[in-house]
């Protein structure tokens, strides 16, 4: 959640009760859905893409309460609310991962990307960071690495561990049942990387600007992973959701959005609720992106 819409307070910070107090204004200019970006607890490594807890409000944009009354609003007004969603990663300060790094053998060092240093100090392959540099950290204290294919504070969670999935879609569940009418999923093509983590092509590294990308940007399991978000949180509350799927292009786009595929295609797409397409601000004609 960006920080430019309406500030209530006169902190300089645009927040949840700025909204509130816009919403007659945005229902005349016949907006039928907002689009909030995060606004989870976050330590704003990302402009609150690199989530700490996934159930609380970040402070500087009011409290639950706050939500909850900016919901109810939403949908007296005859409006929807659609959240940004960012599941590829985490802060490195969720609590999740300050488990992995303190307690090594905890089942959370299998919620992220752990490799154990081989003895040279080396990084355990070639993939860059969107960010610039490595996409892995080192930690001295358990003498591992760890991925973060975007900032050095967003740890990559691990999907390929069933316990995370089951977290995710528990998390997700969660707001649904508070009444929210969907997601926007944050480079959700990401979540399925290659087993063992090859090394990048050179070449295509040089091409594309990152190493490793061919290597996620449209993983084995990927199909599998948004199948069972799908099933298990979308479909059961009639939700709307689109995913963001940088790298995928043109051609590849229909393979994980268009209708006609999800019921051609065994392994299914991307988990479509309401409405179905690469471009939401298209579909959605009334769909209003409150930047703050």
């Amino acid at each position: 959640m960006k920080r430019s819409f309406y500030d209530s307070n006169g902190d300089g910070i645009g927040d949840l009760r700025g909204v509130i107090q816009k919403l007659d204004y945005l229902k005349e200019l016949g907006i039928n859905a907002l689009w909030l970006s995060p606004v989870y607890d976050s330590p704003n490594d990302d402009n609150g893409y690199d989530i700490r807890d996934y159930r609380k409000i970040m402070s500087e944009f009011g409290t639950m309460e706050d939500f909850d009354e900016l919901l109810d609003g939403v949908h007296s007004r005859g409006m929807r609310l659609i959240m940004d969603l960012v599941v590829n990663h985490t802060s490195d300060e969720h609590e999740w991962f300050q488990k992995a790094l303190k307690e090594p053998d905890s089942g959370y060092r299998d919620y992220y990307y752990f490799r154990h240093d081989s003895g040279n100090r080396k990084e355990p392959n070639n993939w860059t960071s969107f960010f610039s540099g490595s996409a892995w950290n080192y930690y001295p204290q358990c003498d591992s690495w760890a991925l973060h294919l975007f900032s050095k504070k967003q740890m990559d969670l691990n999907w390929e561990n069933p316990k995370v999935r089951e977290e995710i879609i528990d998390m997700v569940n969660w707001w649904l049942d508070k009444g929210v009418d969907g997601f926007r999923m944050d480079v959700i093509n990401y979540i399925s990387k290659e087993e063992g983590l090859p090394q990048g092509n050179e070449v295509i590294g040089s091409m594309m600007g990152f190493t490793g990308i061919e290597r996620y940007y449209y993983g084995p399991k990927l199909h599998q992973f948004l199948r069972e978000i799908r099933e298990k949180a979308f479909v059961p509350h009639d939700a709307f959701s689109v995913g963001e799927t940088p790298g995928l292009g043109r051609k590849m786009c229909p393979h994980t959005t268009s209708v006609s595929a999800r019921k051609s295609e065994p392994k299914l797409q991307i988990p479509i609720g309401r409405s179905s397409g690469c471009a939401v601000r298209i579909r959605l004609l009334s769909m209003a992106h409150l930047m703050f």
